[in-house]
């Protein structure tokens, strides 16, 4: 459903909150391996999420990424599929045809518009806060 990009900086914005809410900056070599993607994809998925004032960079000896408290709790993930992927998610259609309307629909177009609406939801309603603290107390876990 998302692209690799997204999936990436969604896991890479879980991981920088949580270790900002403990005080700690991260290198991006921490951040990659955490999410799972490529040291040179982190870094161009990072400069993205920090153009859209998603996370923090800073360079130097002390440098690294992090999120502001205020950032992690009213960032939606809404924010993050955007800063990377645009809104893509909710047009285009779901098979890939060039042209899908409701006015000449695909095969799919009206039930995949419904799974786009729940979709849509769940992005504008859930914090990146919500998602890092299930993260922090074990409830849920970005690595297998």
């Amino acid at each position: 459903m998302f692209s690799k990009a997204c999936t990436y900086g969604i896991r890479a914005v879980i991981y920088i909150a949580t270790q900002s809410l403990d005080g700690k900056r991260l290198k991006i070599q921490d951040v990659a391996t955490y999410s799972g993607s490529p040291e040179a994809f982190t870094a161009k998925i990072l400069g993205k999420l920090n153009k859209a004032e998603i996370i923090n960079s800073y360079k130097g000896p002390h440098g690294g990424f992090e999120m502001d408290t205020q950032k992690i709790q009213s960032t939606k993930l809404e924010e993050i599929v955007y800063a990377i992927d645009g809104d893509s998610i909710y047009n285009g259609c779901a098979l890939g045809l060039s042209e899908c309307d409701a006015s000449d629909p695909c095969p799919m177009h009206n039930k995949f518009f419904q799974i786009r609406e729940e979709l849509k939801d769940m992005l504008g309603t859930t914090t990146v806060f919500e998602l890092a603290f299930g993260l922090k107390s074990g409830k849920s876990t970005l690595l297998r």
